[in-house]
């Protein structure tokens, strides 16, 4: 086990930053999400802005490079962006392996993915990281490879030379997860004909998401206290008690300054979020930063492109582990909200209410329509009994007229055959 220490910079010049304690005790679960690491301690270091080449002051690094010392410590996380420069100054200061946020987060994915598009994705946001990092890093210009000066100047410098050995990587991976998007295209439109509602599960990392998962579907989806514990979607057909069988869709977890790269990468994983009938929200209530997560949560919604009109249910999970007065609290303030529930997905505690408000949910999406085809139609008409849609059906000498009940997306869905 490598021991490690875990840093939080809290630079008071930033008024966006986070809570230094909730942010320090998140960094510390990431860092505990990494198999192999034994953190043996954290710190938060107060900084008024950061220093441009070792991000903290002399003074501060001589106290840690101490401390670091006396704690055997070989490897160092930084809560935070450390630039090339920042990162190459502070290992040698100290003598240990120094990672950022990024770094680490993109460490965790790459362990954790397990799908071959989870595998890809990981691939090209490393590489696009590990670009990033060769441009700023990279002084020594005066490097060359090749040339013969035939053609005036200097050959390639080997800033451009990796760079493009990078570029070409991009290229070949972005090629190989284009075929397998294509694969997840086919099996969305076949899941498409299938008369099932998808329900999807989001949330902040280790909110409960995959725990609530395995209680709905009997699944065994990774189901462990600690981040990121799912990485590639999951997804099960549910039968919801005296409603309609549902897909149940498991996403990865959400995350604060989630690092750019992963951001871009990762949109294919939640695109399942995209086609839902239904979002489930589920929050940790009994976290101390369950409003901020809340809040991060919806920013990356906004941002993939989630609009207002999908439904969302707010469940606020983890009431079990909180104590009988602010689980009464909790309850109160659920039971005021039609679109809240407090529950607990690990002794189950609520989730009959939730499952019922799923199922008025996705019955109250639905309308009654009538609709007129010809009989040269068959095709639309044999899509509305696929799905289940069609109540009534009669037929004259223009044709077919049929009372369908569905929803907008249906009705959306129809209109584009």
């Amino acid at each position: 086990m490598t021991p490690a220490w875990v840093l939080h910079p809290d630079i008071t010049s930033d008024r966006s930053r986070r809570a230094a304690q909730p942010a320090l005790a998140e960094a510390v679960a990431l860092a505990g999400a990494l198999p192999g690491l034994n953190v043996v301690g954290s710190t938060v270091v107060r900084l008024p802005k950061p220093h441009p080449g070792a991000l903290f002051g002399s003074g501060k690094i001589k106290e840690l490079e101490t401390l670091f010392k006396e704690n055997e410590v070989e490897l160092v996380l930084v809560d935070g962006p450390v630039s090339p420069v920042q990162q190459r100054n502070l290992e040698k200061a100290w003598g240990v392996k120094l990672l950022d946020r990024t770094g680490l987060i993109l460490e965790i994915f790459s362990d954790r993915a397990a799908t071959r598009e989870g595998v890809l994705q990981v691939e090209m946001a490393a590489l696009s990281y590990q670009r990033t990092r060769l441009v700023r890093a990279w002084t020594h210009l005066e490097r060359q490879r090749g040339g013969l000066g035939f053609v005036g100047g200097p050959g390639e410098t080997q800033i451009e030379a990796d760079r493009r050995a990078i570029d070409d990587q991009l290229v070949n991976l972005r090629r190989q997860l284009d075929k397998v998007v294509k694969t997840r295209s086919l099996h969305r439109a076949a899941r498409a004909k299938v008369p099932y509602p998808i329900v999807a599960l989001v949330g902040y990392t280790n909110a409960g998401k995959s725990t609530l998962f395995n209680r709905l579907t009997g699944a065994e989806v990774m189901a462990k206290d600690m981040l990121f514990a799912t990485l590639d979607p999951t997804m099960r057909a549910v039968k919801l008690p005296d409603g309609p069988e549902v897909i149940l869709s498991d996403t990865v977890g959400f995350i604060s300054d989630l690092p750019t790269e992963l951001v871009a990468a990762f949109r294919a994983t939640l695109e399942e979020v995209l086609a839902a009938d239904l979002i489930l929200h589920v929050r940790d209530i009994s976290h101390a930063a369950t409003e901020e997560q809340a809040k991060d949560v919806r920013e990356i919604l906004n941002s993939l492109g989630v609009t207002e009109t999908t439904p969302l249910l707010e469940i606020w999970n983890k009431v079990d582990v909180m104590d009988p007065e602010a689980r009464e609290a909790a309850q109160a303030r659920a039971d005021r909200d039609d679109a809240v529930f407090a529950t607990s997905a690990l002794t189950g505690a609520g989730l009959d209410l939730m499952l019922a408000a799923v199922n008025r949910t996705l019955d109250v999406d639905r309308r009654e329509e009538t609709v007129h085809l010809a009989f040269n139609e068959g095709r639309k008409r044999s899509w509305l009994f696929d799905k289940a849609l069609v109540e009534k059906e009669t037929q004259d000498d223009t044709g077919y007229t049929l009372l369908v009940r569905w929803s907008a997306k249906d009705a959306r869905q129809f209109e584009s055959l």
